[in-house]
């Protein structure tokens, strides 16, 4: 277990989400507004970055990018700040547009085992409501909930996710109200710098292929924008370089598991199968690609255990073009999402990544060639051979022979456009963290962390 405890003060554990909505607000935003509260008002230290936690993004009632949020902090007021957090989760929330806040306190220097394993199947599984409220009664989690309190599951979530492996970072810069819900203005050309110069410590800033920004969202919500890297150092530093004339209100730096594939960890089989899962399949290929209308390719693969499942690769991903050259007896591994297939009633794979791991030979049958002449024989009928017009030399059956397939080992990555915030950058393979980090108590937190304006 993880300890966190110090002499002399107690350990608050914050967790909350859906507190934004389609119309607006942001709980990224909304962290950030507590965070200057308790660092400046109610005697807080954090021990930890705060955590952005993103779950299962196959869930059909999220909001946006599903992403709970974690505060850890040490304090001797830990009553005034529980009357204060339920105060603002409630009038910061929007609510009167569709969101459902949960907001989740747990209390201990350490992290349980139970509290851990919630968090983990909150990344690629769907859980209910009614488990979250017993293990929070098991815990002695405080727990409050408003509107339909959906994002209590995301909230306890948060607080059992350590992130001790593999995370990332991102400095998410945030707007005054009055800039809110007019457009961004950011050089571009200085998005294009800093993607270059900081990789690939940083990733996911501008996608060179579309000529496309992508650290700045297009709705009204308080984000300016958001750099994700390998580092706080890093991301700061890149976030100053491109900080706009705009007056911003501030920007705080969070840890995160964007950017790893988490919700692609566990392996499925399609013997078990529920929709809105994630993970990943090993499999082979029962049924040669066909593409649809809008460029979209449907296939059909199989596991041990020879179940058959339907699969999609839709156009945007731009994995298309790989995915149409897979024949029947290919191997591949895919991260994939459940989704319904509403045309069969049935669910359907959507691929996210693949991975090709072992192809087989493509044969195709071609008329012999004369030994005499070298040209091709001519059939000289059904089931009556092959005669050489030339030399008049025959020959009783067509040649097999391998066909050559423009098909190469390897994993297929969508475009950056297609990337879904826990989308791991094929660059990051081979650099994922392992060790635990307890930012505060192995090395302190970045000075400049959390700034405002």
């Amino acid at each position: 277990m993880l300890e966190y405890g110090s002499t002399g003060s107690r350990v608050l554990h914050i967790g909350f989400d859906d507190t934004d909505s389609y119309s607006g607000r942001c709980t990224t935003n909304l962290a950030f507004k507590i965070t200057s509260r308790l660092t400046r008002e109610l005697d807080s230290v954090f021990i930890d970055y705060p955590l952005l936690v993103r779950l299962n993004p196959n869930i059909p009632w999220k909001t946006r990018g599903n992403g709970g949020i974690c505060l850890r902090i040490k304090t001797n007021q830990p009553g005034q700040i529980i009357e204060y957090l339920t105060k603002i989760i409630k009038s910061e929330s929007d609510i009167a547009n569709g969101a459902n806040p949960g907001l989740a306190i747990f209390e201990g220097d350490t992290i349980p085992l139970s509290l851990r394993q919630f968090s983990n199947r909150a990344m690629y599984d769907v859980l209910k409501m009614e488990e979250a409220e017993k293990l929070a009664s098991q815990l002695s989690i405080k727990i409050f909930k408003y509107g339909e309190g959906l994002g209590l599951i995301g909230a306890i979530a948060s607080i059992g996710s350590l992130l001790e492996g593999d995370h990332t970072y991102e400095a998410i810069a945030y707007r005054k109200e009055e800039f809110q819900g007019t457009p961004r203005k950011i050089d571009k050309s200085r998005v294009s710098k800093i993607n270059t110069d900081t990789h690939p410590f940083t990733y996911n800033n501008y996608d060179s292929i579309h000529d496309r920004v992508l650290i700045t969202p297009h709705g009204p919500d308080p984000v300016f924008c958001g750099i994700r890297g390998e580092d706080p150092f890093t991301v700061i530093r890149a976030l100053h370089y491109v900080l706009p004339i705009e007056k911003l209100e501030g920007y705080m730096v969070f840890r995160t598991n964007q950017g790893t594939n988490m919700h692609l960890q566990n392996e499925l089989s399609l013997k078990r199968i529920r929709i809105h899962k994630a993970g990943y399949v090993r499999c082979k290929v029962t049924k040669k690609p066909r593409i649809i209308r809008g460029g979209h390719v449907l296939f059909e693969v199989s596991d041990f255990s020879n179940i058959k499942y339907p699969v999609a690769v839709y156009e945007p991903t731009g994995l298309g073009n790989i995915a149409s050259k897979l024949i029947e007896g290919d191997d591949i591994d895919i991260g994939i999402g459940v989704s319904k297939n509403n045309s069969h009633s049935s669910s359907i794979l959507n691929v996210e990544y693949l991975s090709i791991l072992k192809i087989t030979d493509e044969t195709v049958t071609i008329n012999p060639l004369c030994t005499k002449c070298a040209k091709r024989m001519k059939s000289e009928g059904k089931n009556k051979g092959f005669q050489c017009k030339n030399c008049g030399d025959k020959k009783s059956s067509k040649l097999l022979v391998t066909k050559h397939r423009d098909i190469q080992l390897g994993t297929y990555q969508p475009y950056l456009k297609a990337y879904r915030h826990l989308t791991k950058p094929l660059h990051r393979f081979g650099m994922e963290k392992t060790y635990p980090c307890i930012a505060n108590i192995i090395k302190p937190l970045h000075a400049e962390w959390f700034k405002l304006f």
